[in-house]
């Protein structure tokens, strides 16, 4: 196997030279990595990138942290983080909590060991001082849930004016009376659209029944099991906004499971616009959000935290949008 001696050698420089060469190009005369590069190419050289980076103290691997992996609202979010980490030389190594705090405590120790540079945080569900603290000593970007008050980099959307647009489309078709299925409230995207949810109820001087604001836990079954609650009431809701489209699916399937259609007897709105949302039955009106965009761009704020180079900002609020499909329609009085 040809070593990095055999390159000097054939070029008549010294190792050092080589290995300034091939990590720092720009501090090696032209002249020099002329002949350098020559030697490489005619050894066929493969040069060690292992001991490169254990020099170097870095990995080329950035963490990310995943609440749920069967969520298909990361995967957009994920492709984006790797597009970005691909053309600049990183692997993704993928962690899963499965929505366990403990889990997600335990992801940091491979920072800790040094086996990622930087880490991507698509929840933020354990104690804010001890991510506050691991984002100290490593380079930590949270997309998609975020740390109120904290300087760490984050990239979301307002999900409180986001959960608000989706109310007032409903009020805008005539419902009065509407349900909400929350997230979970230990979560701030739970928290915010609820928040979200009540400021759009309130502005348009509505009132809120406590019975038609139920928490579920973003999961297929939670919004199923919800909205049979909901249609167990003597009056039950006219519309209801959900706050994920995975619950919004199983909402639609226990109206259907009634006899009762969407949007003709109860309309429904979603939240994130995941792949599914188009192509379910009826395609579902639902508020969009940049997900490929939200991991690009956390990817970018993580390689400059790593390059130590200087954040313009740290809290990114990219757009959302209102997708209008087929699953509302206006309030047809009895």
């Amino acid at each position: 196997m040809v070593s990095i001696k055999d390159v000097a050698k054939r070029a008549n420089v010294s190792t050092a030279t080589v290995s300034r060469v091939l990590s720092k190009p720009e501090t090696v005369k032209e002249e020099t990595t002329k002949k350098v590069l020559k030697a490489i190419k005619e050894l066929n050289y493969q040069p060690n990138a292992l001991a490169r980076q254990l020099r170097r103290l870095e990995t080329k691997t950035i963490l990310v942290v995943v609440p749920d992996i069967t969520n298909p609202f990361f995967s957009k979010v994920l492709r984006g983080i790797e597009s970005v980490a691909i053309e600049n030389g990183y692997q993704v190594l993928l962690a899963d909590t499965g929505n366990h705090i403990e889990r997600e405590k335990g992801y940091f120790n491979i920072l800790r060991q040094k086996k990622a540079d930087g880490m991507i945080l698509l929840t933020a569900r354990v104690d804010p001082h001890l991510i506050e603290e691991i984002a100290h000593e490593y380079p930590v970007v949270l997309a998609c849930e975020y740390i109120e008050g904290s300087n760490i980099p984050t990239v979301s959307i307002d999900n409180v004016s986001a959960a608000r647009k989706a109310t007032e489309h409903l009020i805008q078709l005539g419902h009065k009376r509407i349900g909400f299925i929350s997230g979970p409230l230990n979560v701030v995207l739970g928290k915010d659209r609820l928040k979200g949810f009540y400021q759009g109820m309130a502005q348009n001087n509505l009132e809120v029944e406590p019975v038609l604001v139920q928490e579920g836990d973003f999961s297929y079954e939670s919004g199923f099991n919800i909205m049979m609650k909901f249609l167990a009431l003597m009056n039950p809701p006219t519309g209801v906004f959900v706050a994920n489209d995975e619950m919004a699916f199983g909402a639609i399937q226990a109206i259907k499971s009634k006899g009762l259609h969407v949007p003709d007897d109860i309309s429904v709105i979603g939240f994130d616009d995941i792949k599914f949302s188009a192509i379910f039955e009826p395609p579902l009106t639902t508020i969009s959000q940049p997900t490929f965009e939200i991991g690009s761009l956390a990817m970018q704020l993580l390689i400059r935290l790593i390059n130590k180079e200087e954040m313009q900002k740290n809290q990114y609020i990219l757009e959302d949008q209102l997708i209008i499909r087929n699953s509302c329609s206006p309030y047809k009085r009895e």
